[in-house]
């Protein structure tokens, strides 16, 4: 079973930090889900996400601590669950969401891709896969891009979940 992280555009007055009430954020209407994807209020990762986390945070010796480039895929304030074996949800306040957005909308896609492309590549099938690999995490950085600028317009938070 692979694991996918959704992240999910909320209110602030409506934000809860409950995580009852964040289960049930996320466990309202599934066949809505599309829907708000298609309204960039919501956006789901695939199992890269882990990966997806290379192009903006980097890996050692890379990894920077600066946010909001840390913010994009993994970052937020974690709310944790009772079972600690399970990963907590991640929460962004509305003002770090939008200075996600700004990071995105300013962040060059090559000068990302460059430092994290040989680990990308060797775990997508190598150098013959990489226009495939290098348009799949350019297609997920144009979806996190627009995401977080609907989601700054709109003056939302946003709440990450790992869901099965």
């Amino acid at each position: 079973m692979s694991t996918h992280l959704h992240l999910r555009a909320v209110p602030p007055p409506a934000l809860r930090n409950s995580v009852n009430w964040l289960q049930r954020l996320f466990e309202d209407d599934r066949s809505g889900d599309r829907a708000r994807v298609c309204r960039h209020r919501e956006e789901v990762l695939d199992e890269d996400y882990r990966e997806q986390e290379l192009l903006y945070a980097g890996s050692p010796p890379l990894r920077t601590e600066d946010p909001p480039r840390t913010e994009v895929v993994l970052g937020g304030r974690p709310v944790f669950l009772p079972d600690r074996g399970k990963p907590p949800f991640l929460v962004l306040t509305a003002a770090q969401a939008t200075r996600v957005a700004l990071f995105l909308t300013s962040a060059d896609f090559e000068a990302l891709w460059r430092p994290a492309r040989s680990r990308l590549l060797a775990s997508h099938g190598g150098i013959a896969a990489e226009p495939r690999t290098r348009g799949a995490f350019a297609a997920a950085h144009r979806d996190l891009t627009a995401f977080y600028v609907r989601t700054a317009e709109c003056g939302d938070a946003v709440v990450k979940w790992f869901m099965d």
